[in-house]
């Protein structure tokens, strides 16, 4: 039997799958290109008998979160690249107190105020932790709708499971692109116990949740503990496809919407006897950095497109570790590269080489 299929927007799709994932508090401020996630989730979540509140500000959105996260509550927040910022304190917060969340970021160009187009220039931020502290926040980057809908389950799976922020790093173009997807594969996850959670010590002893450590070594051992568990992070949860490197002479390394685009370049330029294949993050943090280094050994050149000037290339970088030339190419303030101008480049970086 096919599974039943509806057209949605990125925006959509990503509220929908976070309801069916169980969530069950909602807290947002408006914000372009990602209102139509808020939107969406103010009229589903009482339908569902869960929380909606549109906050007086993106700081206390985030906080809101937090105070729910701190309850075992499954909880989320979205918005757009300036909106994300102003998170990152909380961000920061909900992670040295080790609080599940999930977090969407809907990303438009910047820097400053910027336009409502898409982009990919919020990467360093998403990947690097973004605020302050030694942290790490487990970033999914969708390049379909139909990702969306997945990595949501699967954001809050990974959110629950180690304790940590889990990020949807999506971009405006995805978020307002339609294209039909299906649930039907995803059934509502029982949420898993949560003995950490604040409800009330009736029966059991006090406990308590904070991020101020102020006792000699208290800092520096939640510090130890957290990157044990960042490290278990990167050894567990890697997640890219492949395409086409099983003869691939050149590979592209692409997230996102630029992938989308990618993919349309590296079949023109196999139809003009150029061997292109592409390595596609889908976790950009943890990172996969093995394949890309085993495609190192027999490629001739990397090409990375991005729409932003050039962040993700930084991690490309390290991986190949200088065995072979890396190049970058891409639009920014809300303009997306179109497959001609990547596979032209295909073709100027062939002639550097």
């Amino acid at each position: 039997m096919q599974p039943n299929r509806t057209l949605m927007t990125g925006n959509e799709a990503i509220g929908e799958a976070a309801i069916r994932a169980g969530v069950d508090a909602y807290y947002g401020y408006p914000i372009t290109p990602q209102n139509e996630l808020t939107a969406y989730m103010s009229l589903r979540m009482p339908e569902e008998g869960g929380v909606f509140i549109q906050s007086e500000s993106e700081l206390a959105a985030i906080n809101m979160v937090m105070g729910s996260a701190v309850s075992g509550k499954r909880s989320m927040t979205s918005s757009s690249s300036p909106g994300i910022s102003l998170k990152q304190e909380g961000i920061s917060y909900m992670a040295g107190m080790e609080l599940p969340g999930v977090i969407v970021n809907v990303v438009r160009g910047g820097p400053g105020l910027g336009n409502i187009g898409p982009a990919q220039s919020d990467y360093w931020q998403s990947t690097r932790g973004g605020g302050h502290g030694d942290y790490r926040t487990i970033c999914l980057a969708p390049s379909t709708v139909q990702e969306c809908v997945d990595l949501v389950f699967l954001a809050f799976d990974l959110a629950d499971k180690y304790r940590n922020p889990a990020l949807i790093l999506a971009d405006g173009r995805l978020g307002q692109m339609m294209e039909p997807v299906t649930f039907d594969h995803l059934p509502r996850p029982a949420p898993p116990e949560k003995p950490w959670a604040l409800t009330g010590a009736k029966g059991r002893e006090p406990q308590s949740i904070k991020s101020l450590l102020l006792k000699d070594n208290e800092l520096e051992d939640l510090n130890f503990r957290l990157g044990e568990k960042y490290a278990e992070i990167e050894r567990s949860e890697i997640r890219f496809e492949e395409t086409g490197m099983d003869d691939a002479e050149v590979c592209i390394v692409a997230y996102g919407t630029s992938a989308r685009v990618a993919k349309e370049s590296m079949a023109s330029a196999r139809a003009e006897g150029l061997r292109v294949g592409m390595i596609r993050p889908i976790s950009l943090w943890p990172y996969p950095y093995a394949p890309i280094r085993a495609a190192a050994d027999k490629v001739r050149f990397f090409l990375v497109p991005e729409m932003s000037m050039g962040q993700m290339i930084e991690d490309v970088r390290l991986a190949v570790e200088g065995r072979r030339p890396v190049y970058h190419t891409g639009r920014v303030g809300g303009n997306v590269s179109t497959a001609r101008e990547i596979l032209d480049e295909l073709h100027n970086c062939r002639e550097k080489k």
